[in-house]
């Protein structure tokens, strides 16, 4: 299914799930834009840098996204895995991000995604400060006061996702009117 979709929109899609080094390049040239991969590299609940370099170099840094979905344990945000329910041992810090900065980032704040309850304030402001690479937030987002917050906090360095709260999804949220927001 994967196929199919890149097919019909080449360089309009990016696709995750299941991603390795040895097959990625099969979904860049399906016509992928991006691979997105989280437990390839985040296996046995720890960093595998060989992963990420071996991945990185299959693909290049520019077509690779490191999903660092994260949920707070004992006050900390946790990288999480298999359909997020497995905590790593890897916390998300600054020092993480500065380790791993080869790619772009995407980052679900899991414990509020889907939700459209409003967006994890300390892991944007994490996120934010941080500031080296492209990062894109995901999770919580159900009106433009958090989409105001988001910028506020994240220091206008993370571009976002929104799914639940978008009027194409059944949400209050406009289309139109969040593009219109982001691009101010």
């Amino acid at each position: 299914q994967a196929v199919s979709a890149l097919q019909a929109y080449p360089g309009g899609l990016q696709v995750g799930g299941g991603i390795t080094a040895e097959n990625a390049e099969e979904f860049l040239t399906a016509g992928a834009s991006h691979v997105i991969v989280t437990s390839y590299v985040f296996c046995d609940g720890k960093i595998q840098m060989d992963r990420l370099k071996k991945l990185r170099n299959a693909v290049g840094k520019e077509h690779l996204v490191l999903d660092l979905s994260c949920r707070k344990k004992d006050g900390k945000y946790y990288i999480v895995t298999d359909r997020w329910q497995k905590f790593t041992e890897v916390k998300l810090e600054e020092s993480i991000l500065d380790k791993i900065s080869q790619c772009e980032f995407l980052v679900h704040a899991v414990d509020v995604e889907g939700k459209a309850s409003g967006i994890e304030e300390e892991l944007v402001r994490l996120l934010g400060s941080w500031g080296k690479i492209p990062v894109t937030y995901a999770g919580g987002v159900g009106d433009f006061e958090d989409l105001a917050r988001l910028k506020k906090l994240g220091k206008n360095m993370l571009n976002v996702t929104i799914g639940s709260a978008l009027d194409l999804f059944g949400g209050t949220m406009s289309y139109e009117k969040v593009k219109e927001f982001c691009r101010e």
